[in-house]
């Protein structure tokens, strides 16, 4: 697969179709992308919400300012963190490197504290940004995952977290939305598919030294 040519070909997709659905392989393929993003420390502090019900999207549209992808698409994905980061969460992190790794609790229990040292000298509200900080890498990741399927996606700031928080009872998870991902494929007459990508030269961009 030529990679360079895949995020050419990829945009922010206004127009999905609706009649063309992701298949449960590709539905796979994204949930296992998100899972192996990379996160600070592998502290995964984020988690992904796959909406596929139209009925519960086409109620959520007027929270994302109704932007058609929301309810076009074949699935909405919602990133969100976790609402605080606490020491069970270091505490469980290590104990699942234990077990994966067969790795001695006598090497791994300076890294726990540190760890848990460090998130305690932060407020609620640094331990929620350093959390949005890996929502965001979790987005960038899914969306280079996406166009090396051939999916397309949609990544969006544009709504409204609180009331998206809200009707997904995410209070109940512990959970805050932070962002949102329409994925499916591109609508025939979308318009936005045809345009040239207009990006400055790598000259511009990347400096060399």
């Amino acid at each position: 697969m030529d990679i360079i040519k895949q995020l050419k070909w990829r945009y922010a997709t206004k127009k999905f179709d609706k009649s063309k659905k992701l298949s449960n392989e590709k539905l796979e393929v994204l949930k296992q992308a998100f899972n192996l993003t990379a996160t600070s420390f592998g502290l995964q502090t984020i988690k992904m919400i796959v909406i596929k019900d139209v009925n519960l999207r086409a109620s959520l549209l007027k929270h994302a300012y109704n932007q058609k992808q929301v309810l076009e698409a074949s699935h909405l994905l919602v990133i969100c963190i976790q609402d605080d980061v606490l020491n069970e969460d270091v505490v469980n992190y290590y104990e699942n490197i234990k077990a994966t790794r067969k790795t001695s609790d006598t090497i791994l229990k300076p890294y726990r504290e540190e760890l848990i040292n460090m998130m305690t000298k932060m407020s609620v509200e640094e331990r929620q940004q350093w959390s949005k900080n890996q929502a965001y890498i979790a987005l960038g990741n899914l969306m280079t995952v996406c166009a090396a399927e051939g999916i397309d996606s949609c990544p969006m700031e544009g709504f409204v977290p609180e009331a998206y928080d809200e009707a997904l009872g995410l209070a109940g998870m512990n959970l805050k939305s932070v962002l949102l991902l329409p994925v499916g494929y591109r609508a025939e007459d979308d318009i936005f598919s045809g345009f040239e990508k207009v990006r400055r030269s790598i000259k511009e961009s990347v400096i060399e030294l």
